[in-house]
């Protein structure tokens, strides 16, 4: 059986965007960029390390306008290569009734999530990761979830959207594990206790 992840970076008030979508809170391409570097290392290996990716769309529009060909812009960093070379070889999953079509060793899920999402689980394979928010939520909802992975940079946004969905029931975790990136940013993972 295998193991799925919700993983983001999240603001200390609680949001994995602010409001408009807007991300510029979590780091970018600056040279002042933050969370810098040795976060980015750790994202980069985490995608490396993921068996199978399930993205709803409007995180697969973020990730695939940019990720696809990041490694042939101007100025690329060994590092932004090697995440674009580990992204596009990462088995992807995207889950959407918008779009038709999707690239990049992905496939398109268009009917209910929550019955692909349990029987991909069931499969054998490495970990999966789940991104964006709705998709998450509704994995959340369903108790599909066996880790958090929280990457909190040390800003408020005052809203947007929330790392964690709304619940019809507790769900109690266990800290795994604690880690610290400059600029306070900090790693906290948690396991679903069953």
């Amino acid at each position: 059986m295998r193991k799925l992840t919700f993983g983001m970076n999240v603001t200390l008030d609680g949001y994995i965007a602010a409001p408009g979508d807007d991300l510029g809170w979590s780091g970018g391409d600056g040279p002042d960029s933050s969370p810098g570097d040795e976060l980015f290392a750790w994202w980069s290996d985490r995608v490396a390390a993921t068996g199978l990716a399930l993205y709803g769309r409007k995180l697969w529009d973020a990730m695939s306008s940019h990720w696809p060909t990041a490694d042939r812009r101007p100025g690329a960093t060994p590092a932004a290569i090697e995440y674009a070379r580990r992204w596009r070889d990462m088995p992807k999953v995207v889950f959407s009734s918008t779009i038709g079509t999707v690239d990049w060793n992905t496939r398109l899920v268009t009917g209910d999530a929550v019955t692909e999402i349990a029987r991909l689980k069931e499969e054998d394979g490495g970990p999966m990761d789940i991104g964006g928010a709705t998709l998450a939520g509704t994995a959340m909802r369903a108790g599909l979830i066996d880790e958090y992975v929280l990457v909190t940079v040390p800003v408020l946004v005052g809203g947007g959207t929330p790392f964690f969905t709304a619940l019809d029931s507790w769900v109690k975790l266990t800290l795994a594990e604690t880690r610290t990136f400059p600029g306070g940013v900090v790693l906290t993972r948690y396991e679903t206790r069953r």
